[in-house]
Formats: structure tokens, C-alpha cells, sequence
């Protein structure tokens, strides 16, 4: 197959030929119709992490099955199908069931395991559900990852009706997905951003505030989202509540912070680490965006074009998930 592919890390895509991706007796095959594009897609060219070689990168997938293994049943070639990139083990997901992404085994697709942005990507046939009816390809492509893990991160924030979460560093994936999810579960949203063109847009889409990253918060919030790190950490830590919580993702601007212990257990804050999300999970992320769950595409741009959408994601000036339409 056709496919962008890396063949050192660190290194630079290229576009070329690479075997088709082998289907096991309990796998799928998909043909992509759009993939979308994360921070991994970035982080792989830089050693960080260093996938097994040569890589085929691409966490987000929608498409068309192409064929099955021939233990799968209930999944026919032809399906219209979306991706769910958070691969966990069989044995891990009966013994832990939605939190089996803590436990050994566990799997990205463009990560551990070849991607999307590629003719064909294989995967296990329980990392596939139905594409929601009435969306686009390119909001199928865009949900997957981002919204598992925001969903999973709001859930393990115990987000209630009637409480204020603050999401920092508005504009990417998980964080606009944060806040169609947090307005979903009935929060009342803030926003910050170093753009203040992004914060109105935030607005637009209900949340009740922005704030650039670099002046004072005025919000108070029961629960802070958080994958910027140490650029916005303080002002995290005293934009709670006392009892706040404090979950995170990720560090997008490094991954050392500094916590004020006395003011960690006077306030009983909770600081509480979040990675993507279970089958559970995944297929109630896919039930909310059939039902209409906004899903923020910043652009869509050609397969050939992705070049062009790996410096539009480093230039931090999306809005949303860039797209890839496989033509």
C-alpha cells in the first residue's frame, strides 16, 4: 500500500510503499476514507516516543472495511466504520474493564501499531463501532481520540451538573472536546488561550468566558482541565475551589511541574492523571456525537497535503482537528 512513513525517529515522513498491513484471525482491515492528525504525529518525528520502524503514523481513523479475520463476525466488508485508537489487550480489558488502559499491553494506533494516514490500517475488530449516522467522514476522523480521552478525563474529574470547569489552552483536539462535553454534562465552561481570537470563538460556542493565558483568571471552577503543563500550572493550582480538582492529560509545554504542598492538602485539591479511555467508554463517545455532539474540524485538507497539516498542528494555530481526505 500507499502510505506516509517514517523511517527513522528521529526523522521526516515520507510518502511511499510499504507492505499492506497482515489480518489476523480476530482483526479488521479498513480502508481509510479521512484520518485526522494529534500531537503524536509530531512526537514520533523526535524520538519521543520512538515507535517501532519504519511507522506508518495516523492515531485517527474512519473508513470502509475492507476485509476480516476469520474469527470476526458481526462485521461485514463494506461497513462504514470509525477507529477506537486505544488498543488494550483482551485478558486486561475483562479484568479492568474501562481502566484497562493503566494496565500492561496497552496500545495506540499510530503510536505502538501503524496508523491511518495510509491506504489501510488493521486493527483488532473490537476497536471498531459504527460510523454515527449523520456525521461526515472528516467529524468521524476528528472525534476518536480526543474526545476518549477528554470524556475520560471529565469522568474522572466527577464533572456534576451546576459546577465550573476551567479548560486551559483552548484550540486543540481534547480541549474543544472538553467543552462540548463539560456543556453536555450541564458545566458552566471558562476558557484561556494565548489568542484572543480563539478565546471569542470559545465563547461562541458556549463557553461562558475566556481569559488569555498570560493576565489573571477571575474564574473560580470546581475542576481544571489541563494538558499545557508547567506554562499554566500555578494558575491552574489557584484557579480552584477549595476540594478542586485538577485533571491532566498531558504537558504540551514540558513535563516537569512544582507543587505547593501546604497549598495542595490546606485546600484538599485533587490532582488526578488521565489517559484515553476504554471500550466503554469509546462506545459511549460514539453515541454521543451520533446524537449531535459538536466536533470541531479546524480544516480538511488532502492526504497528499500532510506536510502542509503537520506545520498548521505545530504552529498551534488550529482550532479544532486537521483532517486528512483520502480521496
Amino acid at each position: 500500500m500507499q502510505a506516509w512513513i517514517l523511517d527513522e525517529s528521529p526523522g521526516s515522513y515520507r510518502f511511499g510503499e510499504v507492505p499492506d498491513p497482515p489480518v489476523g484471525p480476530g482483526d479488521v482491515r479498513v480502508r481509510p476514507m479521512a484520518s485526522a492528525l494529534n500531537h503524536m504525529d509530531l512526537w514520533v518525528t523526535r524520538g519521543k516516543p520512538r515507535p517501532h520502524l519504519p511507522h506508518v503514523p495516523g492515531c485517527d481513523v474512519a473508513g470502509i472495511v475492507e476485509s476480516v479475520g476469520s474469527a470476526v463476525h458481526g462485521i461485514a466488508v463494506g461497513d462504514e466504520v470509525v477507529v477506537n485508537p486505544a488498543v488494550s489487550p483482551l485478558e486486561m480489558v475483562v479484568a479492568h474493564g474501562d481502566d484497562a488502559p493503566m494496565y500492561p499491553g496497552f496500545e495506540i494506533v499510530g503510536e505502538q501499531r501503524w496508523g491511518g494516514h495510509g491506504e489501510l490500517v488493521s486493527v483488532p475488530a473490537r476497536n471498531v463501532v459504527p460510523k454515527p449516522a449523520g456525521r461526515t467522514w472528516a467529524e468521524c476522523a476528528a472525534f476518536p481520540l480526543a474526545t476518549l480521552t477528554a470524556y475520560r478525563m471529565l469522568r474522572r474529574a466527577r464533572v456534576r451538573a451546576g459546577e465550573r470547569v476551567l479548560i486551559v489552552g483552548i484550540g486543540g483536539g481534547v480541549s474543544m472536546a472538553a467543552l462540548s462535553l463539560a456543556r453536555a454534562m450541564g458545566a458552566t465552561v471558562y476558557a484561556t488561550s494565548r489568542d484572543e481570537a480563539k478565546g471569542r470563538r470559545a465563547v461562541e460556542l458556549g463557553a461562558a468566558d475566556a481569559f488569555l493565558s498570560d493576565e489573571d483568571w477571575p474564574a473560580k471552577v470546581e475542576v481544571v482541565v489541563e494538558s499545557v503543563g508547567p506554562a499554566t500550572w500555578d494558575k491552574s493550582i489557584r484557579a480552584l475551589l477549595p476540594g478542586g480538582r485538577l485533571v491532566v492529560c498531558g504537558g504540551t509545554s514540558g513535563p516537569v511541574v512544582e507543587v505547593n504542598l501546604p497549598r495542595l492538602f490546606f485546600k484538599q485539591h485533587e490532582i488526578i492523571g488521565s489517559t484515553m479511555g476504554g471500550y466503554g467508554e469509546f462506545a459511549e463517545v460514539a453515541r454521543l456525537v451520533e446524537q449531535g455532539l459538536p466536533v470541531a474540524v479546524d480544516e480538511e485538507l488532502a492526504l497528499a497535503d500532510y506536510p502542509r497539516a503537520l506545520a498548521r498542528l505545530e504552529s498551534g494555530e488550529q482550532l479544532g482537528k486537521v483532517v486528512l481526505r483520502h480521496d
